[in-house]
């Protein structure tokens, strides 16, 4: 026994650092291998709906109005000329012909021109909320060419007519009259100097008073929406009234039922059917 305790005792510190030996290897080789990094790349998104700023130069600031907001765009206006219907736009930026991101309703800035007396009810910016201008070409000027992937040849599947029935649509305004042709005989009440002449592919302004009272009549709730669109058709018919379009006093005439309609419904109004009842008393005197 005197011999073997220390015999074993020399084995057991061996085979401790043999063991140890082992571990720090192993731990250094692992150690030394690198293992693969992942890196996430992510992408903001961003539309990619692209939006053409239209030309609203010398249009009545309320044709203008109709414009910008058909195409997706919101407005202010900029200067000493304040927003009523009748004014001429003089400048406009971003200019026409300008590739803007949809970012939800970018912001075009008009400058106005007086035209003749000015009437109405001002207005100095669109309801719509404006959003950020972000240019196309300086997006993509900023951002290096994609590698295009190989080209596929697809077959167009051959497309089908369907014959329809005539429609008259009314440019600018999204709107399509169905199997109805628009009358274009419509000689003016009076003559003003330097206004301009009844559009003959919009509806006259009878038809469209009479089409805005059946609409107010079908929306009774004073929504942003439903407000905004009144308030465009009312400023349409009363400046095209005082610029002596065809039956504009009849016009008028119903444009004040649809604003008594509309305080009714809505509890608003009140002030456009004082500026329509005002409109209505100078375009008789004129026309008579």
């Amino acid at each position: 026994m005197g011999s073997f305790v220390p015999r074993l005792l020399v084995l057991t510190v061996v085979w401790l650092l043999a063991t140890a030996a082992l571990t720090y290897a192993a731990a250094q080789r692992m150690g030394s291998i690198h293992l693969p990094t992942t890196t996430t790349t992510t992408e903001s998104s961003t539309s990619t709906q692209v939006l053409v700023v239209p030309d609203v130069r010398k249009q009545a600031y309320v044709f203008a109005e109709g414009t910008l907001g058909d195409a997706g765009f919101a407005w202010r206006v900029s200067g000493s000329v304040k927003g009523y219907p009748a004014n001429l736009v003089a400048t406009q930026s971003p200019l026409p012909g300008t590739r803007l991101f949809d970012t939800g309703a970018p912001l075009i800035v008009l400058t106005l021109a007086r035209s003749g007396k000015e009437s109405g009810l001002p207005q100095a910016a669109s309801t719509i909320p404006a959003t950020a201008v972000k240019l196309v070409d300086l997006a993509a000027a900023s951002v290096p060419p994609a590698v295009k992937a190989p080209a596929t040849t697809t077959l167009a599947k051959p497309k089908t007519t369907v014959a329809t029935k005539k429609t008259a649509v009314v440019p600018g305004k999204k709107v399509v009259v169905p199997g109805k042709k628009l009358p274009q005989h419509r000689p003016p009440a009076f003559v003003v100097a330097g206004a301009r002449r009844e559009p003959l592919d919009e509806m006259p302004l009878t038809s469209r008073a009479a089409l805005l009272l059946r609409w107010v009549q079908g929306h009774p709730k004073p929504t942003d929406a439903n407000v905004r669109h009144w308030l465009y058709q009312h400023s349409w018919i009363v400046t095209g009234a005082e610029m002596g379009w065809w039956h504009g006093a009849a016009a008028l005439d119903e444009l004040v039922t649809v604003d008594q309609r509309v305080w009714k419904l809505w509890g608003i109004g009140e002030r456009s059917e004082a500026v329509a009842q005002q409109a209505l008393a100078q375009v008789k005197t004129k026309s008579s």
